[in-house]
């Protein structure tokens, strides 16, 4: 029996694959818990369609990604800290204040977690640190810690 996957199912396949299997399996399983439906012409044009959908979305997301890179890199953040006598801060600059910052400069709103800053920023200088918004998109972003 022919099924459409509607998510990712162990063993046998991801969202919106095309499976054969056994029709107990289907009926009695896959398609009373909502993992699968009957592969039938109206199932398979929505599979296409929900397809091209999807190639869309990753488009127009891979634009918006690509727009963000490129406005990062030609542009240095200012990241402000307190700092003592010395020269150094108190603390350290971490991502999270890394992402704030862009949001409040740029207007881009990035995610933490796809900031990582390969040294630790406790004194004034210039640092660069490193944007994965993808798997085919990385940059690299300066940013200026200075004082308050």
């Amino acid at each position: 029996m022919d099924i459409i996957l509607l998510n990712d199912v162990g063993n046998l396949g991801s969202k919106n694959d095309l499976v054969s299997v056994k029709p107990g399996y289907a009926n009695n399983y896959l398609i009373p818990k909502g993992y699968a439906i009957v592969a039938n012409k109206g199932n398979l044009k929505m599979r296409e369609e929900k397809k091209r959908q999807e190639e869309l979305r990753k488009q127009r997301e891979m634009e918006e990604f690509q727009k963000i890179a490129d406005s990062l890199r030609n542009t240095v953040i200012t990241v402000g800290a307190k700092v003592g006598t010395t020269g150094k801060i108190f603390g350290s600059v971490t991502t999270h204040h890394l992402a704030e910052e862009i949001k409040k400069q740029t207007g881009h709103k990035i995610d933490r977690k796809k900031l990582s800053i390969n040294e630790e920023v406790k004194s004034l200088g210039h640092y660069t640190a490193h944007l994965d918004l993808h798997d085919d998109l990385k940059a690299d972003v300066q940013f200026e810690v200075v004082s308050e």
